[in-house]
């Protein structure tokens, strides 16, 4: 197999050490992998593919020698380097949100709409972590029997802000089991023992700017941009993990049944219901995995062609990082990406 000059852009981020972690662990095809940071940390050392490797201050000649960049450092550093990057002929996969409604950048998640990626000018977009979970899960069952309407609530980790939001939520466990007051910095509001309804800002609307992720995402995704989705998400003390309580509306009724044999052979899904054993994901037990856990799938009261089911998906694997590298794994197996040379 050829062989990749790979760079991960954030190496210092949860991300980014996911990227480290999975291009090890998959055995990707890179005969170099170079770390880039724009924060203050170049110099710090990571391993590599058994190598230790410094982290280097990225700039415009970083991509020189770069096949494929997994950028994991944030929006407005995608929106000013990746057009840098595309110039030198590095493929960006980009798990930000800087273009996911760029109407000409492709936004892939492999287990839906793969063929999108063959068709690039040099950047690839990857979802929302909550949006991925949601729509590998429904995604089988969108096919055989179109959804009309979504009812998503998202009980999300505290990893989705990365490790200052680790860092306040064990600290504040610690102060409030100590009788002390809890030192707030990272969310609003005290995130230990709590749960708090706003993931990122608030729209005018009165949606947060995640709620408002999902829903277009989601259409986007899965090519319905009439569909309707509804979106309500909150933080809970939650370190590694993404759970959602999911209602759907189906064109046609679906029994239950049904849809677990769907779900059981879905390529990324894994069906975990079996409630006379208790038997359901957790994010205590679905974290450090790949895939998109399932569950408690039952019949939803409310509307004849109604489904209800729970879901768990690691956000920083599946969520952010495995889905990047995924796709540059499928580009390169259909020989879709060259190296430079």
């Amino acid at each position: 197999m050829r062989q990749f000059n790979a760079a991960v852009i954030g190496a210092q981020t949860m991300v980014g050490q996911e990227f480290i972690k999975l291009l090890d662990e998959r055995n990707f095809p890179a005969s170099s992998v170079r770390l880039f940071t724009t924060e203050h940390c170049s110099g710090k050392k990571f391993f590599v593919k058994h190598q230790e490797t410094a982290v280097q201050e990225l700039s415009p000649q970083s991509f020189r020698d770069v096949d494929i960049a997994f950028f994991a450092a944030g929006p407005e550093t995608s929106r000013y380097f990746t057009p840098l990057a595309v110039r030198n002929r590095t493929l960006v996969v980009d798990t930000s949100s800087a273009f996911r409604n760029v109407n000409d950048i492709p936004m892939v998640v492999p287990e839906i709409n793969l063929e999108d990626a063959r068709v690039h000018q040099g950047i690839i977009s990857t979802p929302n972590c909550s949006t991925i979970q949601l729509a590998v899960i429904l995604y089988p069952l969108h096919k055989i029997n179109p959804i009309k309407r979504i009812i998503v609530d998202t009980y999300q980790s505290v990893s989705g802000k990365d490790t200052a939001a680790i860092e306040e939520l064990n600290t504040q466990v610690k102060q409030v089991l100590d009788g002390q007051t809890a030192v707030i910095r990272v969310f609003p509001h005290q995130i230990a023992f709590n749960l708090l309804p706003e993931v990122d800002v608030f729209l005018d609307s009165g949606e947060t700017r995640e709620e408002r992720k999902i829903l277009e995402e989601t259409r986007k995704i899965l090519r319905s941009p009439e569909m309707a989705i509804s979106a309500t998400c909150v933080w809970t003390p939650v370190t590694i993990g993404h759970s959602q309580a999911v209602h759907v509306e189906f064109t046609h009724p679906m029994p239950p049944d049904e849809a677990r044999q769907i779900l059981s052979t879905a390529p990324g899904v894994r069906l975990l219901d079996d409630t006379t054993v208790s038997l359901y994901p957790q994010p205590w037990n679905t974290a450090g995995t790949n895939d998109c856990y399932v569950g408690r799938v039952r019949q939803d009261t409310s509307h004849r062609n109604g489904l209800a089911m729970w879901t768990v998906a690691d956000n920083i694997r599946k969520g952010a990082a495995l889905n990047a590298v995924q796709i540059a794994e499928e580009m390169i197996k259909r020989e879709w990406l060259s190296p430079k040379g």
